[in-house]
């Protein structure tokens, strides 16, 4: 069956998908999403946040703004609508001065999210061996510690085992000083579900869900990007 999102991407042309649209991929993937909302002006980010529920987190949307943090394009727990439209001006001044002539499409409005283990679930495609599945510890540690584990497309259940397991900071998904474990067989089924997913879907070129918060009851992701090449279906 073919997948709606991915079908309408298509016949747009899209290529390089930012935040709000990776996200709807993912959610027909079946990998849990924190919803996010584009808010192409001031006025529309205030009222999305009301909607949505305070606190809220925004974040540049922009196909030329690839470091969206070191662009001062996030900003995190705004309690209120002064707090967002004060965000909102931050965001697109602070981004335009890191990038002059970026094109900017608004700002995502998601709600705050925290707890658990920050996790990353990445893929690139080797040009020998194909569509490679990545997993490690996520937000700034990924590039800092580098701490991933890769297996080819398609995985099975002992191949996501082994990716969990074999980090070196797979203690802290136990549970480490106090901190409650991370459910394994969440993180397991949602490996499987991108690795199918991927597998029936050669035009996904790269993917990155960065972080996803992984607890002891359940996974959602709260930022993510995706490349696509469509030329890859017809091969």
């Amino acid at each position: 069956m073919k997948n709606s999102v991915l079908d309408r991407l298509k016949s747009q042309g899209s290529n390089l998908l930012a935040e709000v649209e990776a996200k709807e991929v993912l959610k027909e993937a079946g990998v849990q999403v924190n919803e996010t909302l584009l808010a192409e002006s001031r006025e529309e980010a205030v009222s999305l946040g009301a909607k949505l529920g305070f606190p809220v987190v925004l974040k540049v949307v922009s196909r030329d703004v690839l470091h969206k943090t070191e662009a001062g394009g996030v900003r995190l727990n705004l309690a209120g609508p002064d707090q967002v439209g004060e965000a909102y001006d931050g965001i697109i001044a602070s981004a335009l001065e890191k990038y002059p002539g970026a094109r900017i499409e608004g700002v995502s409005v998601q709600r705050m999210i925290g707890g658990g283990t920050e996790v990353i679930i990445g893929m690139t495609k080797d040009p020998q061996f194909g569509p490679m599945l990545m997993f490690g510890l996520g937000g700034i540690l990924v590039e800092v510690l580098k701490d991933v584990s890769f297996r080819m497309v398609p995985i099975t259940v002992a191949d996501a085992r082994d990716m969990i397991s074999e980090i070196k900071g797979y203690p802290l998904l136990k549970g480490f000083r106090g901190s409650l474990p991370v459910n394994e067989d969440d993180l397991v089924e949602i490996l499987i579900r991108l690795s199918d997913f991927i597998d029936q879907h050669p035009e996904i070129e790269e993917m990155d869900i960065n972080p996803l918060f992984a607890t002891a009851s359940g996974i959602i992701a709260a930022d993510a990007r995706m490349v696509l090449n469509w030329k890859a279906t017809a091969l």
